[in-house]
């Protein structure tokens, strides 16, 4: 055929390239389906990627579940030990309390044994009965010897002292609510009897003596439960105070008639409600309130000058403030009589008026003269050269 036929029958390049492109479908597929594949791709990694963290997290929330469970099961067990512990404890309380009772039980059948032993017990065995007391405290006086100390309480109002307890037997809790109250009671020992030895340590060889002499009736006996005489069978004494202050394991005093170095066995609150009992009646001797009073109370010119050089050496120990307060103590002290039967009895003459008397207050040696119409002078005050000397003069 013609040229133009065979050419135009021949396949072009275009024609082959698109033969061949069409050749390659499955190895190049439309845009369409590779986009649709890409996702299937996305989908399946996405998918992939979301088991991984769900295995992942389900794991850990087993591993967290299994320590929780481990967890659990040891506090259990902690649980049931403890609960074996209170019960062992309560157990071991139990038999603690049931012991303790009983202890308790025998304790209270021994006393009453004892009491009734006690009861039954005859009136010629009882000085065999003994009930142990142990003083709980001193007193730290004015007053450093039993002469010059008054007969009774609250008549020398500047009278000071310090009652110390012992820490051992009275904590300071004790002394909490004392110092509400104006007065208390004392309970303390004689302690400078000179027959107290004697009278504790060898009762059968110590006598009572029935009748002691009063002051007040110039010697005249009377029986010594109707007296306050210091010398009875059981030598303890009671007075009243004035409470001033409370510190800690001390207790400030005035009023007072208590020696220095007196053992202190109980105090009381004073109660005027019960303890002050209206229309109370006593003898007659007892209303003689000036039978012992003295006409006056004087000092020497040299006086001043030696309480006021006492005063110095004395002054961070004292029960007091200033020598003023310490010389209205000697005026106090004096204004009473504070001799002995014996001394007052003494027939006075011209020497005898002559007499030189001694007191010794707050460690201090006070010399007075006092004359036949009660009048006394107070010469000096000195530091004691013996104590025991000064005393007994």
């Amino acid at each position: 055929g013609p040229k133009v036929n065979d050419f135009a029958s021949r396949p072009s390049s275009m024609t082959k390239n698109k033969t061949r492109f069409n050749s390659r479908n499955d190895t190049f597929p439309p845009p369409s389906q590779r986009s649709t594949r890409r996702r299937s791709k996305q989908l399946i990694y996405g998918y992939c990627r979301t088991v991984q963290r769900l295995y992942h997290d389900g794991f850990s929330l087993y591993t967290r579940r299994s320590i929780c469970i481990r967890r659990s099961l040891a506090w259990r067990r902690r649980g049931e030990d403890l609960e074996y512990r209170i019960k062992e404890l309560e157990k071991s309380l139990g038999s603690t309390m049931e012991k303790s009772a009983s202890e308790r039980k025998g304790r209270v059948k021994a006393q009453q044994a004892l009491r009734e032993a006690l009861a039954q017990t005859e009136s010629h065995d009882l000085h065999s009965t003994i009930y142990p007391m142990r003083p709980i405290g001193t007193i730290q006086s004015c007053f450093s010897t039993r002469n010059g100390t008054p007969r009774q309480p609250l008549l020398v109002s500047l009278a000071r002292a310090c009652l110390i307890f012992d820490p051992a037997l009275v904590p300071p809790a004790s002394l909490e609510g004392l110092e509400d109250y104006s007065h208390c009671w004392i309970l303390y020992v004689f302690h400078l009897n000179t027959d107290i030895e004697k009278l504790w340590r060898k009762p059968s060889q110590s006598k009572l003596k029935a009748k002691v002499r009063v002051p007040r009736l110039n010697g005249e006996r009377k029986g010594v439960f109707a007296t306050r005489s210091p010398h009875r069978p059981c030598p303890i004494g009671l007075t009243v105070a004035k409470v001033e202050a409370i510190q800690k394991d001390k207790v400030l005093l005035s009023g007072v008639d208590l020696v220095d170095g007196t053992p202190v066995l109980d105090i009381k609150p004073y109660l005027p409600y019960s303890d002050s009992i209206q229309g109370a009646s006593v003898p007659n001797w007892v209303k003689e309130d000036c039978s012992l009073a003295v006409a006056s109370v004087s000092f020497s010119d040299t006086f001043s000058s030696s309480i006021t050089t006492c005063w110095k050496l004395i002054e961070k120990k004292s029960l007091y403030g200033s020598a003023d307060e310490l010389k209205g103590l000697i005026t106090q002290v004096l204004s009473w009589d504070i001799r002995s039967m014996s001394q007052r009895n003494k027939p006075q003459d011209t020497s005898a008026a002559e007499i030189v008397y001694h007191l010794v207050l707050e460690g201090l040696d006070v010399s007075y003269m006092i004359d036949n119409e009660s009048n006394i002078l107070v010469q000096d005050v000195s530091l004691p050269q013996n104590l025991q000397d000064v005393a007994e003069s």
